[in-house]
C-alpha cells in the first residue's frame, strides 16, 4: 500500500523541490567565522567522552500538538472537534493518547518512543521554538539552522560552528559530519571535514561506475600539490570515499531486537549505526524528515483522513526507536544524542478542511543516555484559551530552542563556545542534560 499524500502549501513545496541544497563553498574554518566573533576556546581534546550528535530537522512545520496532546486543557478539545488526540481515559475502544503524566500525552503514533521515555532517556519539550514569529518555511527554517533570527551577516549553520570550535574526536578521521542530503545542509555549513551524502553505502564521485576509481585516483593525485583548502578538502573526500567503502552498510545487523522501517529516514538512522559502531570518527550527523505541511486531512489517527499524520508520526517514532535500541540501550551503549525539532508548530484550532495552518509554539525532542527525560519540559504551558494564545490564534512560544541546544553543545559535547554557535544570545539552561 503507498503511503498516504498531503500535498502542502505551495511555499513548502517549493522548498522541498529544492532539496534544500546548500552548495558547499570550500572555505576554510577561518573564513567562516565572522570577524565580529569573539576568540574561540578549542573544546576539548581528541580522546574526550563527548557525545556524537545526530540532529533532525521535521520540516514543513510539524503540528505538535498531534504528536504530544495536551489533553488536560480544555481548549484543546474546544478548538479540534474533529483532529484532537483522545484522552488517554477516553471511553471505547478506538485509538487514544498514551500518557506521558497527567497533561500531556503521545498520539498512538507515537508510542513507539515510550520505552525511550520511561527509562528517562527522551525529553520532550513542549511551547517551545524560535523566538521569532516568521511563518514562513524558508525564513523560519533559516533562522533555526543558523542559530540566530533575521541576521542576513551571518555565516554558517549553529552545528558547523560547533565542529569548527572543537578538535576532533579523533584526529585522523577524514570525516567528521555528514549531512543526509544531496547538498550540505545550512546546519552544518561551516563545519570542517564534513560532505552532503545521501546514501553513505555507494558514496563516489558522480559518472560512470566502470571509471570510479580512476576517477577517484586521478582527484587524489591531481591535488597532491594544490593549495590549501582545495588539496586538503579533495584529499578528505577521496579519504572519505575508501572509508565508506570499507563499512558494511547492506550487511549491517542491529542490535536488541531494533527494525529499522525502510523509509529513507529510516535506513538514515540505519547507516548513522552503522557509522558510529564503525568508530571512524563522525561526530555530527543530520537528517531531514519530511511532510509535516498539514493543511488539509491532517490524519492524526489510524483510520481518519487516510492517516497521513499517523503513517509520518509512525516513520519518526519507530525509526527513532530502533535507533534507541540498537545504539543506546543495552552494555554496549554509545555516547550519543538526538535532538529534534520543527521550523514552527501549526495553529491552536484547526481550519475548515480538518487540517491546521502554520503557527508557532511547537514541541521538540532531546534523546540519550545523558538526556535528563522522561517529563514534559516546559517553561509554564501558556494555554490554549483564546486570550492566552499568540495573535489570537497560535501556542505561545514561552521556551527558546536554544536553551535546549546550548546545553547539550555545552554539557554533551563539552563545547563552551557558546556565543559563537549561537550568536548574540545567553541562553538559560533547564535541566536538559543528566551530570
Amino acid at each position: 500500500m503507498s503511503e498516504p499524500i498531503n500535498p502542502g502549501c505551495d511555499e513548502y513545496n517549493q522548498l522541498a523541490r529544492r532539496d534544500f541544497l546548500q552548495i558547499a563553498s570550500g572555505l576554510g574554518v577561518a573564513a567562516m567565522l565572522p570577524t565580529w566573533l569573539p576568540q574561540v576556546v578549542l573544546a576539548q581534546t581528541s580522546n574526550s567522552s563527548r557525545d556524537i550528535i545526530v540532529s533532525v530537522f521535521l520540516s514543513g512545520g510539524t503540528d505538535g500538538m498531534s504528536l504530544v496532546a495536551p489533553f488536560g486543557d480544555p481548549a484543546y478539545y474546544t478548538g479540534r472537534p474533529t483532529i484532537a488526540i483522545p484522552r488517554p481515559d477516553a471511553a471505547g475502544t478506538g485509538p487514544k493518547g498514551v500518557a506521558l503524566d497527567d497533561f500531556f500525552a503521545f498520539s498512538p503514533g507515537m508510542a513507539p518512543l515510550m520505552p525511550a521515555y520511561t527509562a528517562g532517556d527522551l525529553l520532550v519539550a513542549h511551547a517551545t521554538g524560535s523566538v521569532d514569529n516568521s511563518r514562513s518555511h524558508f525564513d523560519a527554517q533559516r533562522y533555526m539552522e543558523v542559530g540566530k533570527p533575521r541576521d542576513p551577516n551571518i555565516a554558517g549553520g549553529w552545528l558547523g560552528r560547533h565542529l569548527a570550535t572543537s578538535t576532533p574526536l579523533r584526529t585522523d578521521a577524514p570525516l567528521r559530519a555528514l549531512g543526509f542530503t544531496s547538498g550540505l545542509p545550512r546546519t552544518l555549513e561551516g563545519g570542517p571535514r564534513t560532505l552532503p551524502i545521501p546514501n553513505p553505502a555507494n558514496f563516489t564521485i558522480g559518472g560512470s561506475g566502470t571509471t570510479a576509481n580512476a576517477r577517484t585516483q586521478w582527484l587524489a593525485q591531481n591535488h597532491q600539490t594544490s593549495v590549501n583548502p582545495v588539496a586538503a578538502n579533495a584529499l578528505d573526500s577521496t579519504n572519505t570515499i575508501a572509508l565508506l567503502q570499507q563499512i558494511n552498510f547492506t550487511g549491517y545487523r542491529p542490535v536488541n531486537g531494533a527494525v529499522y522501517p525502510t523509509s529513507s529516514f529510516g535506513q538514515a538512522l540505519r547507516s548513522t549505526a552503522a557509522l558510529i559502531k564503525a568508530d571512524v570518527g563522525i561526530e555530527a550527523v543530520h537528517a531531514f524528515n519530511g511532510g509535516w505541511d498539514t493543511h488539509a486531512t491532517q490524519g492524526p489517527l489510524p483510520g481518519i483522513d487516510g492517516g497521513f499524520m499517523h503513517a509520518r508520526m509512525l516513520d519518526l517514532s519507530q525509526s527513532l526507536a530502533a535507533f534507541y535500541a540498537d545504539v543506546m540501550q543495552g552494555t554496549t551503549s554509545y555516547g550519543v544524542t538526538v535532538v529534534i525539532i520543527s521550523e514552527f508548530g501549526r495553529n491552536a484550532r484547526e481550519n475548515g478542511d480538518r487540517g491546521t495552518d502554520h503557527g508557532r509554539g511547537n514541541v521538540a525532542f532531546a534523546m540519550g543516555r545523558k538526556i535528563n527525560g522522561g517529563r514534559v519540559l516546559t517553561n509554564g504551558w501558556p494555554g490554549l484559551a483564546r486570550e492566552n494564545l499568540e495573535s489570537g490564534q497560535d501556542l505561545r512560544v514561552t521556551l527558546d530552542h536554544r536553551d535546549i541546544f546550548a546545553e547539550i553543545v555545552q554539557n554533551r559535547l563539552g563545547n563552551p563556545n557558546l556565543n559563537v554557535i549561537f550568536p548574540d544570545y545567553t541562553p538559560r539552561f533547564r535541566n536538559v542534560t543528566k551530570p
